[in-house]
């Protein structure tokens, strides 16, 4: 076995062990059926694990026994993975591309807008179904109750006024 092959081997095994979590990660989450605000992410996770898994061990047995077929579909099928994890993280970035604050005069906040945001991601928010789904995900997580909670600490208007807030702790008009 020739060094390339050993150090593609070697990579391969160390990307075996890596994926393991993510496909535990990924059932974890496929197998958390009351959780809504998993939802989006359970089975992708875990797809993209078990692709992983399959291309790394494709490498792994193709460089460790020298079998030139895996090592080709090894290399397409690593290179349909970059391709489409570079393709996901264009996505993520561009409809996550705008924040949605606009700075509020005499305040140390800005106030968030759904029209900052991208046509895809207001699409996906303002559907009814979908947020209900986040109006639970919300209610059910300690996010509200945490908010109360800090917000308490404001003993006058003009304190809270001037404080630094979160998205979630802004006052909606």
């Amino acid at each position: 076995m020739g060094v390339s092959n050993n150090i593609t081997a070697c990579l391969n095994f160390t990307a075996l062990l890596c994926t393991v979590p993510v496909v535990a990660t990924g059932l974890w989450f496929a197998s958390k059926q009351g959780a809504e605000c998993a939802r989006l992410a359970r089975w992708p996770v875990a797809i993209l694990g078990g692709l992983l898994l399959l291309v790394a061990l494709a490498g792994f047995v193709g460089a460790y026994w020298n079998r030139q077929g895996l090592l080709a579909a090894y290399l397409f099928a690593m290179a349909a993975l970059i391709t489409l994890l570079l393709a996901l993280l264009v996505f993520a970035f561009a409809v996550t591309h705008g924040s949605g604050a606009y700075p509020v005069p005499g305040r140390a906040y800005r106030e968030y807008r759904l029209e900052g945001f991208s046509a895809w991601l207001r699409g996906y928010v303002a559907d009814p179904r979908r947020w209900e789904g986040i109006r639970a995900c919300l209610a059910a997580s300690d996010t509200c109750r945490k908010l109360g909670v800090e917000s308490a600490f404001f003993i006058s208007p003009e304190q809270f006024y001037q404080s630094e807030l979160s998205p979630l702790q802004v006052p909606i008009d």
